[in-house]
């Protein structure tokens, strides 16, 4: 990442307010991790994009778990179906799911046929016939609205005796250390 991109991410921590959550079921590595980075992200929020090869670099150097939650902020009109999309993608290969800069709703749905076509995948003439991946999406959104989350990124690193919020990204390692 450039010095420019973590400036910017530096500059977004100071504007971040540390988070009392009022549900912290979420908090807690998955079963058979000690450490973990999770994550509520919304496919449209440009800093999460800028943040999120920060997480995957950290996730590689530290050997910890990602737990992603879907936060699509309303006043983003296209990023609830990205996150149905990207989860559709998922089903597929989880190597496929990819965040880019789309700038609108007719966008994501040329890039979502592009992207199909890239990786060789049908896209099927209804993408979530039964509402199943609208639901899985609306049901992180439910649980960020019961946590108190309120913008994007939100991340956290966990472990067993507890839960960090991250609100610097330039000491996310410095935080995973510790944890670990």
């Amino acid at each position: 990442m450039s010095v420019v991109g973590l400036m910017g991410l530096g500059a977004f921590a100071q504007q971040a307010k540390l988070l009392q959550p009022k549900d912290t079921s979420a908090l807690h590595p998955p079963a058979g991790a000690k450490v973990a980075i999770v994550e509520f992200a919304d496919l449209e929020c440009p800093m999460c994009a800028m943040e999120n090869p920060v997480i995957l670099q950290a996730v590689d150097h530290y050997h910890v778990a990602w737990v992603r939650h879907d936060f699509p902020l309303p006043m983003h009109n296209w990023s609830f179906q990205a996150a149905v999309n990207a989860r559709w993608f998922d089903t597929r290969s989880k190597k496929l799911a990819n965040q880019r800069s789309i700038e609108t709703k007719a966008d994501l749905q040329d890039f979502t046929q592009k992207f199909a076509q890239q990786h060789g995948t049908a896209m099927p003439f209804v993408m979530d016939p039964q509402g199943t991946l609208k639901a899985e999406v609306q049901a992180d959104v439910d649980l960020g609205n019961r946590m108190g989350i309120g913008e994007t990124p939100t991340a956290f690193v966990v472990t067993a005796k507890g839960y960090k919020q991250v609100m610097d990204w330039n000491k996310l390692y410095s935080m995973l250390d510790q944890a670990q």
